[in-house]
Formats: structure tokens, sequence, C-alpha cells
């Protein structure tokens, strides 16, 4: 009967090590956030620009007030990756996922940011980084009480399918994005179109809090990056200020790549 005692507690201990461990796991993956950074790198982005936006972001995870907001959270930690796209056949994953509890972990984040190189590549496929991104989300490993993909770009997309497709694909899966336009030149050229924060906000962004942070002048780059991905992290209320009424402005045509890509190949 000893024996039996014995090997009865000592089932019981192993089921109970197993169902901590398991809990203590389930634990170390929960997150404040799944951020996906999703950055622009298509041929209309030009170097010196890509080097800021880039910079910025290498910044905002060496800053205090990305290390604040990280710590204030429920968890205090979120997870984030870096990612790069330009058209439709190019998404590339330059910082992998990364758990940042301790400002150590966001000075690592920021250091493997700063040593890879800088990359263009043709065509513009918003869809196409939320689709990769929405991916990542899937593919994470961690347990997040908010999801949200961060869209930085300069152009609308001209590649893949409608982008609005892909936005309202990713905010019924419970994925908030947001959105920094980068509307640092004037819309000349064949590819550009006006209003490219209108564009954003009523084609690309979406889903519980999503806002958007026009960028106009290359010094306002870093600026912006750090406020938006502080916001995103601390999950603050937008800015008034970005607050558009539908009936008070002009609604943005979300083909408007696209037609201005059959403008430019004549068909």
């Amino acid at each position: 009967m000893i024996g039996i005692a014995r090997a009865l507690c000592s089932l019981l201990l192993t089921a109970w090590l197993v169902v901590l461990g398991a809990w203590s796991a389930h634990a170390e993956t929960e997150v404040d956030l799944a951020l996906v950074l999703a950055v622009d790198v298509s041929l209309s982005m030009e170097p010196d620009e890509q080097e800021l936006q880039r910079q910025g972001f290498v910044d905002a995870f060496h800053s205090p007030e990305v290390h604040e907001a990280i710590g204030k959270g429920m968890l205090g930690r979120i997870a984030v990756t870096y990612v790069e796209w330009a058209g439709a056949g190019y998404q590339q994953v330059i910082v992998p996922w990364t758990v940042i509890e301790h400002p150590a972990d966001s000075h690592a984040f920021a250091g493997r940011l700063a040593q890879t190189s800088l990359h263009r590549f043709g065509y513009t496929s918003i869809s196409g980084a939320i689709d990769f991104s929405l991916k990542q989300l899937r593919e994470s490993g961690v347990t997040p009480v908010r999801q949200v993909i961060d869209v930085s770009g300069d152009g609308a997309n001209n590649q893949g399918r409608i982008v609005t497709a892909a936005r309202d694909e990713a905010v019924a899966q419970g994925v908030t994005i947001n959105g920094l336009p980068l509307m640092l030149k004037r819309p000349d050229g064949m590819w550009d179109i006006d209003n490219l924060d209108l564009y954003f906000r009523d084609c690309v962004i979406g889903g519980s809090g999503a806002f958007m942070i026009p960028v106009r002048e290359k010094h306002q780059i870093a600026q912006a990056v750090r406020t938006k991905v502080v916001r995103e992290i601390a999950a603050k209320p937008q800015a008034r200020s970005l607050v558009h009424p539908a009936q008070a402005e002009e609604r943005a045509n979300c083909l408007a790549g696209e037609l201005r890509r059959h403008q430019r190949s004549g068909n």
C-alpha cells in the first residue's frame, strides 16, 4: 500500500510539474503587443529617405520613451519584427520576431536593425505587405493582447491584389493597421498620387484605434516614427488632429495606384 501511495504521489507530482511547466511556457510567450514594422523600400524611395526612415526606427528603439511605454504595459513586454517590402514579389524579414521586455532587449533589436544593409526594389504592393505581415503575426510564436501592422510608404498600391481587400481581411482577424505616409516630394511623377495621406486614411489603415501620421519634411521622420511606435505600444487614442470626418473631406480613390500603372503601360 505504501508503495502504491508513493507511486500515486509521484504521478501526481509529475503531472503537476508538466502542467506548471506548460503554464510557465505559455506565460513566457504572452505579450502586450505583437508589432510588425512593414517598411517601404520601393524605387520611389530615395536612398537618403530610406536611411532616414531606417535610422528613425533604430533611434526609436534606443529611446527612453519606447522603453517606458513597454514597461508600463500590463505584461511589460512586446514582440516586434521588422519587414521590408516593395512589389508583390518582394517582402523580406530584416529582423525576426524579438521579445522586448528590458531596455537591453530594445537596444539589441535596434543594433541588429542598424547592422543590416539597405535595398531597393520595383513597384509598390501595400496589399502584399499587409498579407505578408499577417502571415508573420500568425507565425509569431507569442500570445499577444493586441496585434498591429505598422505600414510606412510613399506611394499607392500599384501591384498585387486590391489594398482594401488585404486590409479588410487583416482587420476581420482583429489586427489594427496604422500608417506612416511619407509625403516628402511633390506628386509630379507618373506613379505619384495627390493626397497620399487621404489614401492611407481611406484605403490602408483600419481596425481598433487605427491612426496615421503623415510626414511632409525629412526632418520630421525621426520624431514621427518614435511618436507612432510609442503610441502603438501604449495603445493611446489617436490625436484629434488625425481624425478626419468623412462628411467633411473628399474620399480617396483606392485604385489610384493601379490607374497610374495602367496609364503608364498604356493598357
